[in-house]
């Protein structure tokens, strides 16, 4: 009996993947939890183990392919008994729920042709309003608040509701004037997209149903097709036309009037542009924004096909030149790491006022520490670096300036002061930079931080962190100097408060305190704060503290538990 593989859930809102290797090829034996294929999301790289023993039938998805969570990912022969009994069972089961779903639905459509006759008759209809995509990957909303009621007349493009996804804020607007005649959620509750939101009350004079006719706006046309649902087969030849392109909205048509938001609109008035000549590029053929933008106002009277036509002349011909000039061009899809990366940065520099703070740390005497401690680091088997005396040093700051150590909330009415210090530590891996953290550096020992360092470098470097080492982290460290930098402005992990870069060691001349010239050890150190929550005062003596710490390492000593 062959069954399909169900890519499971690989982290917390990861709706897709990206398959980086196959483990197993087609026609091979596999066992119960033996990795068969290891995919990237944007947070790490993770293996995917198999639920049954069997033979692999098909792989779904080439190297390189995105492929959906709660999608199948393979096919396979079970061998185990249990497996097949299992899968048996559930299909018996899914054979009762359908049958039972069939009955429930016979009654539920005698009900409605009953009782929607008389709406029929005058010519209205009720049809659902699908929750649009609001943002890429986001599958599900809060309900914030509701703008209209159950029997509210509402208007074409009005703002019927407001829901949070875990980006922003949205309003979503009606499509079509009518009667609300049903809300499907409350306050509070979690809708999914692409599922019902509201039901609307419609008459045959503001939609019209679908049609490949230009003349389907026709008024008798739309009273006898509204009419003709009262028999549940036309009912069926309904739905399955109007959802027939596939999409989970049904295609509108509107008698003299166009599908577009009143940010379009607003944008088309400035720019004095009528909108009924423009070609909507969205769903149902919605007018965009960018559809606005690109268009191409005539100076004398043209169809609007003439003036889109042209503008796209025009824009292909300037791109054709620029690529000619550059030469050849890869274009690849930001994917992975990389996306979330762009994602993370940019969120922190649009939003976080950076400042930095610049001083240079005197190594000489750490060095001679670390070369002491060495022996007794590789005697458990640990390399001891220095970074284990950073992040240490820095957790004893912190305990004098909790500021640096907290979070300021997205708008800025709230800090969080966090007890624990969860260090991270910029990894150049081989799918991107990672930030893992260490957890509760102010507990543990340079010996158990010198440890847990190596294995999450080593984690990462291959791409396969665990997920708690990605998350809680309350403040950075970028050792650019690991890899030959000097100095760098860093960028702040959001929603963190600062963060520090710290650039090679290098032999430099320095005056001394008696005003000789001496070759020092120098390390560049770059502070960025959060300068809604950190002045520069408080990184300064922040920094000093921090530093004293390791040009006197003996000072640590007498505040180690």
């Amino acid at each position: 009996m062959t069954i399909e593989f169900i890519l499971p859930d690989i982290g917390e809102g990861i709706v897709e993947c990206e398959l980086l290797e196959w483990l197993v090829s087609e026609g091979e034996h596999i066992e119960e939890d033996q990795p068969v294929a290891e995919v990237m999301t944007d947070k790490a790289t993770v293996q995917i183990p198999a639920m049954h023993a069997g033979v692999v039938n098909k792989l779904h998805y080439a190297v390189g392919d995105i492929a959906k969570v709660h999608e199948p990912l393979f096919s396979m022969t079970p061998e185990d008994a249990a497996a097949n009994n299992e899968i048996k069972a559930d299909t018996n089961e899914q054979s009762v729920i359908e049958n039972a779903s069939v009955e429930e639905t016979k009654q539920t459509k005698a009900t409605q042709n009953s009782s929607s006759a008389p709406d029929a008759s005058n010519g209205k209809h009720i049809e659902d309003f699908i929750l649009p995509d609001i943002g890429e990957g986001i599958v599900e909303c809060e309900i914030v608040k509701w703008n209209v009621a159950e029997g509210d007349e509402i208007e074409e493009d009005q703002a019927v509701v407001e829901v949070m996804t875990d980006k922003a804020v949205v309003e979503i607007p009606a499509k079509n004037a009518g009667v609300v005649h049903r809300l499907y959620y409350a306050q509070g509750d979690i809708a999914k997209v692409h599922s019902a939101l509201f039901a609307l009350e419609v008459t045959g004079d503001s939609v019209v149903t679908n049609s490949t006719s230009d003349d389907s706006g026709d008024a008798s046309k739309a009273t006898s097709t509204l009419s003709s649902n009262a028999s549940p087969q036309t009912s069926d030849e309904n739905t399955k036309s109007k959802f027939s392109d596939g999409e989970f909205e049904p295609p509108i048509v509107i008698e003299g009037k166009v599908l577009a938001s009143p940010a379009v609109r607003r944008v088309a008035r400035e720019k004095n542009i009528d909108l009924s000549t423009v070609k909507g590029t969205g769903k149902k053929g919605r007018i965009l924004k960018s559809d606005v933008l690109n268009l191409q106002q005539p100076n004398v009277a043209s169809s609007a096909e003439t003036t889109t036509s042209s503008s796209t002349t025009v824009f292909t011909t300037e791109k054709s030149d620029s690529t000619k000039a550059q030469g050849s061009v890869r274009t690849e899809k930001v994917r992975g790491i990389q996306a979330a990366m762009a994602k993370q940065m940019s969120a922190s520099v649009y939003t976080i006022p950076h400042f930095t703070v610049s001083d240079e740390l005197v190594m000489d005497n750490l060095m001679s520490l670390r070369n002491v401690l060495k022996p007794e680091f590789e005697a458990n088997n640990v390399k001891l670096s220095f970074m284990p005396f950073f992040v240490k040093a820095m957790s004893l700051a912190l305990n004098e300036f909790p500021v640096i150590n907290s979070q300021l909330n997205e708008d800025a009415t709230e800090i969080s002061y966090y007890s624990d210090h969860n260090i991270g530590f910029a990894v150049d891996s081989k799918i991107g930079l990672l930030v893992p953290n260490i957890k509760r550096i102010q507990d543990l020992s340079l010996l158990d931080i010198a440890v847990q360092m190596q294995d999450i470098i080593e984690q990462a470097r291959a791409g396969r962190v665990a997920g708690e080492h990605l998350k809680g982290g309350t403040i950075s460290i970028s050792n650019i100097g690991a890899i030959g930098g000097i100095t760098a402005t860093p960028v702040i992990n959001k929603p963190e408060a600062a963060i520090v870069a710290l650039g090679k060691t290098q032999k430099l001349p320095r005056f001394d305190d008696e005003g000789n010239v001496s070759a020092q050890h120098i390390m560049a150190v770059n502070w960025s704060g959060d300068h809604r929550i950190i002045d520069g005062a408080t990184m300064v003596r922040f920094n000093n503290l921090w530093m004293s710490y390791l040009t006197q390492p003996e000072k640590m000593l007498m505040h180690l538990k």
